[in-house]
C-alpha cells in the first residue's frame, strides 16, 4: 500500500494486469453478483433526473423494476445501489445483438442524450474505492468471472491503473493520476 494525497492505494493497481474481454465474459459483471452497482448520493439524484432520456435504452424488465421501486435502492447498511431485476442483473443493463451485457446509461451517453457516462463504481471496475472519514482506500477487486480480462491484460501488458485511467482521472483528478504514474514507474523499476 502507498499513499497519494488522501488515498491509500493497493500495489495491485499497478502490479496486476487487466483488459475487459467482453467477447469472453459477455459483460457478466453487470449480471452476476448479489448487489447493484454502488452509487453516490449525487449519482442517485442524477439517475432520477436523466431517467426519461435513459429509459428508451433500457429493457422492459429494467424499466418495470425502476418504475416500481425507484432509480436506486438503499441497502441495510444505508448504502445506495442500482436496483436489480429478479435479484440478479442491474436494472440499467442493455444487451447487444450478440448477447453482450452493456449499460443503458452509457448507451444514452454515447448517443449524445445525456452528459453522465455511468456510475463511477462501474467506470472504475475492477478498481473499488471505499471512502472513510479521513481517506479513501483504492483497491483492485479480483473476481473469477474476470479471469479472461486478467489473461488479456497480461497478454497486452496493460496494468489495471492504465486500463481505468479515464475513470481514475474522473474520480481523483489529473494531478492524482500523474502522481500514480510516477509511483508506478518507480515501483516497477
Amino acid at each position: 500500500m502507498f499513499q497519494l494525497g488522501k488515498t491509500i492505494v493497493s500495489e495491485d493497481i499497478i502490479e496486476k494486469e487487466f483488459v475487459c474481454n467482453l467477447s469472453a465474459c459477455k459483460g457478466a459483471c453487470c449480471v452476476e453478483g448479489e448487489a447493484g452497482a454502488p452509487l453516490t448520493e449525487e449519482e442517485a439524484k442524477t439517475l432520477k433526473e436523466i431517467y426519461p432520456k435513459v429509459k428508451p435504452f433500457l429493457r422492459k424488465e429494467g424499466i418495470n423494476v425502476i418504475e416500481k421501486i425507484g432509480n436506486h435502492v438503499v441497502t441495510d447498511l444505508s448504502e445506495l445501489e442500482t436496483p436489480l431485476v429478479n435479484g440478479k442483473e442491474c436494472a440499467y443493463i442493455s444487451f447487444s445483438e450478440n448477447g453482450i451485457a452493456g449499460c443503458g446509461i452509457e448507451d444514452a451517453y454515447n448517443a449524445g442524450e445525456i452528459s453522465f457516462k455511468k456510475p463511477i463504481s462501474c467506470h472504475l471496475y475492477p478498481v473499488r474505492v471505499q471512502d472513510y472519514s479521513e481517506f479513501a482506500a483504492v483497491n483492485y477487486h479480483k473476481w473469477p468471472i474476470c479471469n479472461d480480462a486478467c489473461s488479456l491484460g497480461k497478454e497486452l501488458s496493460v496494468p489495471v491503473y492504465k486500463f481505468v485511467k479515464e475513470a481514475l482521472i474522473r474520480k481523483f483528478g489529473e494531478n492524482w493520476y500523474l502522481e500514480l504514474e510516477k509511483v508506478a514507474a518507480e515501483h516497477l523499476d
